[in-house]
C-alpha cells in the first residue's frame, strides 16, 4: 500500500510539471524553451499565475499520497526509507572481488547457475548460489571417502556399488522453501582437484543428471576444504566457524602450557552468529587428557579469543624439558628408579601450568609481586588461567585463593 501511495503521488507531480509545461508553450514558445530551467520556471509562475494555477495543484495533490506513503514506510520498515533517502541506490554498485576463483558453466533445474561459494567438509562438496538461509540454487555431492590430498572421482552413468550422492535444490521467488532432488546412480561425473595452500582444492569439475533434472555443470572450480579463512597468511579469527573456534583454543593451550603437543578433541556444532561461547573442551596435552574450561569472545578488530588470555607467544624452538635430558642419567643409576618420585626436584611454576593435573590437591606456597603470601592445596587452573588454592582453617570454615600466574614471584611445592 505505501508504495502504491509513494508511486501515484510522484506520477501526479509528473503530471503537473508536465502541464506546467505545456502552458508556458501555450503563452509563448520562447516562455516554453525558459520553462525547462528552474529559475525561468519561477518566474514563470509569478508572471502568469491565472495560467500556471491549475498545473501547480495538480502537482501540489501530488504531494498529499506521497507523504501518506513515506509516513507508512517508515512506520514499519525504517531502514528501507532510509535507503531510499540516502540516494546510495544512484551509485553503481562496487563488484567485491570473488574470493574463489569459480569458472563454471552450465544449469541447474533449467535455470542458469552460477555459485559464489564452495567447500569441501567432512566429505560434503557444496556450491551455492546466493547470501540467504536458503540458497536460490544449491548442489551437494556427498564423496563416501576423501582422502587429504587430491580428489579423483569418475562417475558413469552404467556405474553400480557405492557411489556419490548428488543432492540439487531451488529456491523460487513464490516458494518460502526450497524444492530438493537425490540420486544416487545413473549420472556422470568427474572431479581432478589438487591441494592448493593453505586450505583450497583446485581443478575440473564435470557433472551431468538425467535429462529430466535439466542440470549440467563443467569447468574449473576451486573451493575451501575446511572452515578457516585467512589474510596476508595468517588465519581471520573474525571468521565465524567451527575451524576458527577449534584453532583459537588450540593455539591458546600451546601458549598456555608451553608445547605444541596438543591436540583438541572435536568442539561440536556451533549456532553461529554468537559473541562469546562457553565450552568444556577435552584435549590431550603432551599425552596427558585434560579437560578445561574455556571462554571465548569476539572482538571487533581481534576476533576471536579465549578470555584473559595473556600467555606469551611459544618461540619458534621449544628447548627440550629438563627431564629429558637428564634421562640417560636416570638410566645409568638404576638403584634410584624403586625410589619414591619427590616432585618439590625441579618444581617451577612453568611446570605447574604445563602439567596441573600431576601436582592436584599438594600442598603449595605462593609468594606474589604485592609481597602478599598464600598457602593451601592447589584445586587446578580455571577458565582465565589462574591458580586456585584451598586452605582449611579452624573449624568448618576455608579459604581459597586465586592468583593469576604472573603476579607469582615465587611458589613452593611443600611436599612430595
Amino acid at each position: 500500500m505505501d508504495a502504491l501511495l509513494i508511486l501515484g503521488g510522484l506520477l501526479l507531480i509528473l503530471a503537473g510539471l508536465v502541464w506546467l509545461v505545456m502552458r508556458a508553450f501555450a503563452t509563448s514558445l520562447l516562455w516554453g524553451w525558459a520553462s525547462f530551467l528552474p529559475p525561468f520556471t519561477l518566474l514563470y509562475v509569478l508572471r502568469h499565475w491565472r495560467s500556471a494555477r491549475p498545473a501547480l495543484a495538480l502537482a501540489g495533490l501530488g504531494f498529499i499520497p506521497l507523504v501518506v506513503g513515506l509516513t507508512l514506510l517508515a512506520s514499519h520498515d525504517a531502514q528501507r526509507l532510509e535507503a531510499i533517502l540516502s540516494l546510495k541506490w544512484l551509485k553503481p554498485e562496487v563488484q567485491v572481488p570473488a574470493e574463489l576463483a569459480i569458472d563454471l558453466r552450465g544449469e541447474l533445474n533449467g535455470r542458469p547457475f552460477a555459485p559464489q561459494q564452495a567447500e569441501l567438509l567432512d566429505g560434503v562438496l557444496s556450491l551455492r548460489e546466493g547470501q540467504d538461509f536458503f540458497a536460490q540454487s544449491e548442489l551437494i555431492i556427498r564423496l563416501p571417502k576423501v582422502d587429504k590430498g587430491p580428489v579423483r572421482v569418475d562417475v558413469l552413468p552404467a556405474d553400480e556399488g557405492v557411489l556419490p550422492e548428488v543432492e540439487i535444490s531451488w529456491l523460487l521467488p513464490e516458494q518460502e522453501l526450497p524444492e530438493a532432488r537425490r540420486l544416487s546412480r545413473g549420472y556422470t561425473l568427474h572431479l581432478d582437484l589438487q591441494p592448493l595452500a593453505p586450505n583450497k582444492l583446485v581443478g575440473d569439475f564435470h557433472l551431468v543428471l538425467p535429462p529430466q533434472f535439466k542440470t549440467t555443470l563443467s569447468g574449473r572450480l576451486e573451493l575451501y576444504r575446511n572452515g578457516l579463512r585467512y589474510q596476508d597468511g595468517t588465519v581471520d579469527r573474525a571468521f565465524d566457524s567451527v575451524d576458527t573456534i577449534s584453532h583459537v583454543i588450540e593455539d591458546y593451550l600451546e601458549r598456555r602450557f608451553a608445547t605444541r603437543q596438543v591436540q583438541l578433541q572435536p568442539i561440536g556444532n556451533l549456532n553461529f552468529p554468537l559473541q562469546s561461547v562457553d565450552l568444556n573442551v577435552q584435549a590431550q596435552i603432551s599425552g596427558e587428557l585434560q579437560q578445561l574450561p574455556i571462554m571465548l569472545e569476539k572482538l571487533d578488530k581481534r576476533g576471536w579469543q579465549v578470555v584473559a588470555d595473556s600467555f606469551a607467544p611459544l618461540p619458534s624452538v621449544l628447548t627440550p624439558p629438563v627431564a629429558e635430558k637428564l634421562a640417560p642419567a636416570a638410566a645409568a643409576a638404576p638403584e634410584r628408579v624403586s625410589r619414591p618420585l619427590d616432585r618439590r626436584i625441579r618444581f617451577s611454576l612453568e611446570g605447574l601450568l604445563r602439567s596441573p593435573n600431576r601436582y592436584q590437591n599438594l600442598s603449595m606456597r605462593a609468594a606474589t609481586e604485592r609481597g602478599n603470601t598464600a598457602e593451601g592445596r592447589f584445586q587446578g587452573i580455571d577458565h582465565d588461567g589462574r591458580v586456585i588454592l584451598r586452605q582449611r582453617m579452624s573449624g568448618q570454615g576455608e579459604v581459597s585463593y586465586s592468583l593469576l600466574p604472573e603476579e607469582i614471584v615465587r611458589i613452593e611445592l611443600l611436599e612430595p
